[in-house]
């Protein structure tokens, strides 16, 4: 690590990971009880409009709403650490539970939506490089920019409208048919609307940026000289540039997770596909407090996780960002000469 302690740097890594996920914790569970809403409908429905006064306060006594919300941040705080998360107002059951049930639905649509995205961007990437500033280069550039300009609940809604609801080819929601849950074809044929989607939303934005990745590459004074020795543009392009470009392209795809996360969550409302994103949404809609907590904590621990891993590789593909932060621009300076 340059020189550094690497247990003080990973260290420093860990400790800030849970000092973020301790201040989120603690802005998300204020934010929370401040926004409108009865959680009580949540727990009781309907029927929570109809209670007494006196009935009311037993009710929010027994879910412990009527503490300080400082001592109610306390006592969650001191649950978690053991593991109790409390129950979920509109589901009366665990929320770990609820979230196991549709977790492995965000993963089905969201990892595959990702692995394909970053497949095909580095394929585009790589095609669009290779003819740059040609009739391939130019069509898929700019069909590219007109796709990526769509909003994705709108695409959603028109793809919905026309395979699902005219033509009655593909399911417009859900992700399976009752009673099919382990049906895996069922499953696939659910997921192509969402999934293209996620990967049409996405895909242009990074292969763009791949692109840019390699052209720089290409322009170096090592392909120059590459070029002189007669080497083919194949051997430069595949053994050279896209070798060169792979560390900067693992970083993109460890920075693009809470972006794509993001979509899937959107696209899941759209779909009314069972997964976090939807999930997220009644929590938040329903003052569903414990649920929305752990949804939150999840969401937020993924992206500064990938964020940090996004730094690291940074920081290992050029050592000067950490030494320009830990010693100052002057030391970058003398690195650069």
């Amino acid at each position: 690590m340059n020189g550094k302690n690497p247990y003080l740097y990973y260290g420093g890594k860990v400790l800030g990971f849970f000092l973020s996920m301790a201040v989120l914790s603690f802005v998300v569970f204020y934010i929370a009880r401040l926004a409108p809403g009865d959680p009580l409908v949540s727990y009781y429905g309907e029927r929570a409009e109809k209670m007494a006064p006196d009935e009311r306060a037993a009710a929010t006594g027994k879910l412990g709403l009527d503490d300080p919300v400082s001592v109610q941040y306390i006592r969650w705080i001191r649950g978690a650490l053991r593991g109790d998360f409390g129950i979920s107002y509109k589901y009366k059951t665990d929320v770990t539970q609820v979230i196991g049930g549709r977790i492995g639905n965000t993963l089905l649509l969201g990892g595959t939506g990702f692995i394909l995205i970053f497949v095909f961007s580095l394929l585009l990437g790589i095609l669009c490089a290779w003819f740059e500033d040609r009739f391939p280069d130019r069509v898929i550039c700019k069909i590219g920019t007109i796709t990526s300009c769509i909003p994705e609940f709108w695409l959603s809604l028109v793809l919905i409208l026309i395979f699902a609801v005219n033509l009655h080819i593909l399911p417009g929601s859900g992700a399976y048919t009752a009673g099919r849950e382990g049906d895996i074809k069922d499953r696939i044929w659910h997921l192509i609307l969402p999934m293209t989607i996620v990967v049409t939303g996405h895909l242009w934005y990074y292969a763009f940026m791949i692109r840019n990745k390699i052209l720089e590459e290409i322009r170096s004074d090592y392909v120059l000289l590459a070029k002189a020795k007669g080497l083919s543009k194949r051997r430069i392009m595949f053994r050279q540039c896209l070798r060169n470009v792979m560390p900067a392209y693992l970083s993109i795809m460890a920075i693009s997770v809470p972006h794509i996360m993001g979509g899937t969550y959107i696209i899941e409302t759209v779909f009314s596909y069972p997964g976090i994103g939807t999930l997220s949404y009644e929590s938040a809609r329903f003052q569903d407090y414990n649920l929305l907590m752990v949804l939150c904590m999840l969401s937020g621990g993924v992206v500064i996780l990938c964020n940090m891993a996004a730094q690291t590789i940074n920081e290992l593909i050029d050592p000067r960002i950490r030494s320009g932060r830990d010693n100052g621009i002057s030391e970058v300076s003398g690195l650069g000469g």
